[in-house]
């Protein structure tokens, strides 16, 4: 009964989202692929904002609900009643009542299951798609076929754009560049190939009075040159976004200085790869939001390379919907947590294995978030860097606030709402 309730919910939010779609024909461009979607879709927006009025996806709305809680301008209702009242007040507002619509949405879209996203792309129609990364085992593969079979369900958006629309993929995924090649796009690249339309150099770690505070590079985008600046956030990765969104300025002619001085207003959002202070002097790369293969790897590489560390600590909770790969893929990561860090901190069930992958760091066991928390923050010392990430249902966060030597940056963490906290 409660799936048909839901159905039923998620069918009329998707009426109300299509009829405000057609009602003012705002631009569209979707955010799709497995790996750093909320990060690109918040830089993204960022761009679009030097010519457009802009709205985008609240942190990570992008299934079949949160696409029509942006379309609609709403905020999630989650089990209130009266707040769904509120939702179709505000639906019926915009259809009979004149309105200050915006004319771009930026909706991050994502896929649990098969046909996820074709039930979104019922609701809205892109005019322009970036694709993330589509990683070799992607998140979620457990509810699919294949790995094939995921990365063609995120590549869908692409199949519903016009001929010669604004196509924007990594120019470093192979995946991505096979299947651009089989639609009549209009193909606008973005990565460290040399033939990628913004090219972004050497990522290097980005100090300030011997800090650091992010990452920087060297960007080229036709005849120019510029450095790019991404704060708080540290890794290769943290850049992609930002690349992304200068692809986006192409598709709709937005200078490239231009493009540069609004992404001055991104930041990276919370639990991807963010700098915090950390207990006793240490530092802390939240990346708590969520944990993949190819996102834990990048992160690894990440505190492998972090200067001036004296201890490297990763901490590495279960990575979740995996299936038939989680045993091989959990293998894989032990092994290049324990060549990249001096101590592993295993939390869940699934990273026990990291015990018996080769490496020399130590390894410690834990059976869950709140209990690795304590004692974690016990271990804190001057010129610690510890790396938090593990899947959403981990919890990460709660070792990361453990972790804090402000309590007040609790505020900055994921999943910091009432009705997560709530949550065991």
């Amino acid at each position: 009964m409660k799936n048909i309730l839901k159905h039923i919910v998620a069918f009329a939010l998707g009426l109300l989202a299509r009829a405000v779609v057609q009602r003012y024909r705002p631009h569209i461009v979707m955010v799709t692929g497995s790996v750093g979607k909320t990060s690109t879709k918040d830089a993204v927006a960022a761009v679009l904002t030097a010519r457009f009025l802009v709205r985008k996806s609240e942190k990570s709305f992008n299934s079949e609900f949160g696409v029509p809680f942006t379309i609609l301008g709403v905020g999630n209702p989650w089990g209130n009643p009266f707040a769904w009242f509120s939702v179709v007040k505000s639906a019926f507002a915009l259809l009979f009542l004149p309105n200050h619509y915006p004319n771009m949405l930026v909706l991050e879209i994502g896929a649990d299951r098969p046909g996820d996203l074709a039930r979104i792309l019922r609701i809205a129609t892109p005019e322009a798609v970036v694709v993330t990364r589509l990683p070799q085992i992607p998140v979620h593969v457990e509810a699919y076929s294949s790995p094939e079979a995921v990365r063609e369900e995120e590549f869908s958006p692409a199949y519903a754009l016009r001929a010669g629309a604004p196509l924007i993929i990594p120019s470093d995924d192979a995946y991505a560049l096979d299947m651009a090649a089989r639609i009549p796009a209009c193909v606008i690249s973005y990565g460290t190939a040399e033939d990628a339309t913004v090219r972004i150099g050497e990522a290097e770690f980005h100090e300030t009075d011997g800090a650091v505070d992010g990452m920087s590079t060297r960007v080229r985008v036709g005849e120019a040159n510029e450095g790019l600046f991404v704060r708080g956030s540290v890794g290769r990765t943290q850049l992609l976004p930002a690349a992304a969104a200068l692809a986006i300025a192409v598709a709709f002619d937005i200078e490239t200085l231009d493009a540069l001085r609004a992404l001055g207003e991104y930041d990276p959002p919370p639990g991807r790869g963010r700098l915090l202070r950390g207990k006793n002097g240490s530092i802390v790369i939240d990346d708590s939001y969520n944990a993949s293969p190819a996102a834990v790897e990048e992160a690894l590489t990440t505190l492998k390379a972090f200067p001036h560390a004296k201890r490297r600590i990763a901490v590495l909770g279960d990575m979740l919907e995996l299936g038939r790969y989680s045993v091989m893929e959990h293998e894989r990561i032990g092994a290049l947590a324990r060549d990249s860090a001096d101590i592993v901190a295993a939390v869940g069930i699934r990273a026990r294995i990291f015990v018996d992958t080769q490496g020399s760091a130590e390894v410690i066991l834990f059976d869950n978030a709140r209990v690795a928390a304590h004692s974690l923050a016990e271990l804190a010392r001057d010129g610690d860097v510890f790396l938090v990430k593990g899947s959403q249902s981990v919890r990460m966060e709660r070792i990361v606030e453990a972790l804090l030597a402000d309590p007040v940056d609790t505020v900055r963490l994921v999943r910091q709402e009432k009705a997560w906290r709530r949550r065991v």
